[in-house]
């Protein structure tokens, strides 16, 4: 018999029981899941600020299957990516987004939507912190948990909500430990080197071979730019390999100067064609540059496509060395090798009114340059030129290569006047040994595309930088490397940091869920506290009873 008013253990273990019970209910101690997310473009260009001003993310993880998205991180794959999608989660104030990038970019043909509105994502600031990821095994868990959570709450029926509501599990996401701050003393690079004509080189008009190697996309992470514009780097560092070989030769040199350039920050507005322009006009007594251009070429997007398009500010006037160089190109792309090829010139003048110039040329043409770019886009609003989706996947060599010979035979046929006059219609004079070398430049834009090139990634000591410095060094004489930094008093660009993060996912239960834990261990307690404090009145009772039916 127990003492009066006691309980025994095994009492007290039956009472537990309830509470170990719903206890179990609640979410175990399974370990955090860590993965790597990169950061939307935040940069300030000309006054203007774009991308995401924000790095912070404390929240709970939904998908565009809820209702409700007010502070709720909003996970979200590419194929689900529309504008109008994302209009939305901004006008609920979302607390982030996670977007989740497929591994295998060849799918990124898939998502062409993506890349037609990636730069609308840029066009204003926004304060919703927005980051990618790389789609793996456990982040599409996540996301395959998260959206059952959301249909749940979205059901038509009041249980199933309720249900969703008391048991679905979700995740708290949460990246940043500090708030973006601009990159102190960002640099850009513009590196230049060239191959004198025949004759003084003072004497003899210049052409200049430009092509600008950052990329850009949504996320600087994510940038690898393989055709926009690893292509057109590739192509001018063949080109300088081929005149090179060319020039070694002083009887073979053409009475014309090459000069090479590979610009810095041309997805920030060409600023280093502007920059390295800007330098030259303060030196134009000694300026290949200035002094005497026939006219300046900028390559870029080479990699796809059976058209070549001719960018111009103003369409070539006869008689002109643009003039020339045009019907050279047409006469290449009409011999029997490239007669497949279409080729259109595509006259755009510069509109002073917009923040952003279209091509590269332009910065030329404002200085009353004559210049062009070549390109396989008809135009500068293509999605292909500022996206995260162009990787080397998408790279076709063979049309790269193509497209590099016939601006190798374009040139030389400009430059030593060879017209159709004068020879045979399929003569090509870079060919077999000395021609465009196909591994070669397959494994110079493998290079290329190893590592992100964005602008804001790029310092001076940049090793991107350093080996494209050697391969000028190699072919060219007089390399010069420029280096330009913003105004300190009012900087035409800006760049933050805070770019990769990692990011946290915590598996929780919603908050009803806690508060529903909460009633039922207080409602519990509340009882077997009511049941203690009569357990002794309870007992001595029990024991009359007993004794009573023994007496009887």
């Amino acid at each position: 018999m127990e003492p009066e008013g006691g309980l025994s253990g095994r009492s007290l273990a039956a009472m537990a029981t309830p509470v170990m019970l719903v206890l179990m209910l609640c979410p175990g101690a399974a370990l955090p899941l860590e993965f790597t997310v990169y950061r939307m473009q935040q940069y300030n260009l000309q006054g203007q600020r774009h991308g995401c001003r924000t790095s912070l993310v404390h929240a709970e993880s939904r998908t565009l299957d809820a209702d409700l998205l007010t502070r709720r991180c909003v996970i979200m794959r590419l194929a689900d990516f529309t504008h109008k999608r994302y209009q939305e989660v901004l006008s609920q104030s979302a607390g982030a987004v996670l977007m989740l990038v497929p591994q295998n970019a060849s799918d990124a043909l898939e998502h062409q939507h993506f890349m037609e509105v990636e730069m609308d994502l840029l066009v204003n600031e926004t304060m919703l912190p927005i980051y990618f990821a790389i789609e793996d095994t456990d982040l599409l868990t996540v996301y395959e948990e998260s959206k059952a959570v959301s249909k749940s709450l979205t059901s038509s029926s009041a249980l199933e909500v309720m249900f969703g509501m008391v048991m679905g599990s979700g995740f708290q996401m949460e990246a940043g430990e500090t708030q973006s701050k601009p990159i102190s003393d960002p640099v850009i690079v513009t590196l230049e080197g060239y191959l004198p004509g025949q004759g003084e080189p003072e004497d003899l008009p210049t052409v200049v071979i430009v092509a600008h190697y950052d990329s850009f996309g949504a996320a600087p992470y994510l940038s690898f730019g393989a055709d926009s514009n690893g292509s057109g780097v590739a192509a001018v560092l063949e080109l300088m390999r081929l005149f090179h070989g060319l020039y070694s030769d002083a009887r073979s040199r053409a009475r014309y100067n090459l000069l090479f350039a590979l610009t810095g920050a041309g997805k920030f507005n060409y600023q280093g064609s502007k920059r390295w322009l800007e330098e030259h006009l303060d030196h134009s007594e000694t300026s290949l540059l200035l002094d005497n251009v026939a006219f300046v070429l900028c390559v870029d997007t080479l990699a796809n496509g059976d058209s070549l398009y001719l960018h111009a500010s103003k369409p070539p006037k006869e008689g002109t060395a643009q003039w020339d160089f045009m019907i050279a190109l047409q006469e290449v792309m009409n011999s029997p090798p490239f007669k497949s090829m279409n080729f259109s010139v595509v006259h755009k003048k510069i509109n002073l009114g917009e923040e952003l110039l279209g091509w590269e040329h332009e910065q030329f043409s404002l200085r009353r340059i004559p210049a062009f770019t070549m390109s396989h886009l008809d135009s500068h609003r293509h999605g292909l030129k500022n996206t995260i989706l162009d990787t080397r996947s998408q790279i076709d060599i063979q049309r790269l290569k193509r497209n590099a010979e016939i601006l190798a035979e374009s040139l030389v046929r400009f430059m030593y006047k060879l017209t159709r006059k004068n020879i045979p219609e399929n003569l090509q004079v870079f060919e077999g040994e000395q021609g465009i070398d196909e591994p070669r430049l397959s494994a110079i834009l493998d290079w290329l595309v190893l590592q992100p090139r964005a602008a804001q990634l790029i310092n001076k000591d940049h090793p991107l930088l350093t080996t494209m410095e050697y391969f000028l060094k190699r072919y060219l004489s007089n390399v010069k490397r420029h280096v330009f930094k913003a105004d300190e008093r009012e900087p035409e660009f800006v760049f933050y940091d805070q770019l990769k993060q990692t990011m946290t996912s915590h598996r929780v239960k919603p908050a009803v869920f806690d508060l529903l834990v909460a009633i039922v261990i207080a409602a519990y307690l509340g009882i077997v506290h009511q049941v203690i404090q009569s357990y002794g009145q309870m007992y001595r009772r029990f024991v009359a009873l007993i004794m009573k039916a023994k007496i009887k």
